[in-house]
């Protein structure tokens, strides 16, 4: 399927995001938003996809690994920012602040299947408005891999709104890397929509302290160039 994103096109918007960004000391990420259209929000359209990138950026993604026993064991083994025990879900569920606090410091959260019970009982509140409720782990699973996985992924999503943001990497990666990951999004967000590429209206890049470079403004310039 051709999307209606090109790499080439994709090249273009981020050079000029690049171009279009202030330096600063720290390095700034990389941000693709999809404008939609021809969906009807009001029937409850929803869009909570991880996609795995082929680059990974210089910060990776906090993970959280709910778990106690030998998979506590190896998701600690794994390096995991945070490998929290059962208990530790009681205490969230009467600490609303605490619970929140977690909720935002991580992006993705695997969890024990016999824990998601608890989970829901005590963080569901919090995850589930965020889009962030438990990859289950069953019973033996690799959750070193897995978690390896999360670290070069991103999450896309979107409910009851025409545009879908997600962050493809930073300055420190080039040109070349952002667009294959922003090509990746694409395909990714593309295969979940009503009427695949037909329901993308607009692409744009930015970095953070940058200027938007949007797609329909290339366009209008490559016309306008025709014309001439």
């Amino acid at each position: 399927m051709i999307s209606m994103v090109s790499n080439s096109q994709l090249a273009e918007l981020v050079k000029r995001a690049r171009e279009g960004a202030t330096q600063r000391k720290f390095s700034q990420s990389a941000e693709l938003t999809l404008v939609l259209k021809d969906i009807d929000v009001k029937k409850g359209f929803s869009l909570n996809e991880v996609v795995a990138l082929p680059h990974k950026a210089s910060k990776e993604p906090s993970i959280c690994v709910i778990a106690s026993g030998d998979m506590g064991t190896k998701a600690r083994k794994a390096n995991i920012e945070r490998v929290m025990e059962p208990q530790e879900l009681d205490r969230l569920g009467t600490n609303k602040r605490e619970a929140r606090k977690v909720v935002r410091a991580h992006d993705f959260f695997l969890a024990d299947t016999a824990q998601m019970a608890s989970i829901g009982r005590s963080l569901g509140q919090f995850l589930g408005p965020k889009g962030k409720m438990p990859t289950p782990l069953p019973y033996g699973a690799p959750v070193e891999n897995i978690a390896a996985r999360f670290k070069n992924s991103v999450r896309v999503k979107a409910k009851n709104q025409l545009n879908v943001s997600a962050k493809i990497g930073d300055e420190k990666m080039n040109d070349a890397q952002l667009v294959e990951n922003a090509s990746a999004i694409i395909a990714a967000v593309e295969k979940k929509l009503p009427q695949g590429d037909k329901n993308i209206k607009n692409a744009m890049v930015k970095f953070s302290m940058g200027k938007t470079a949007k797609l329909t403004a290339l366009k209008a310039a490559s016309k306008k160039g025709e014309g001439e």
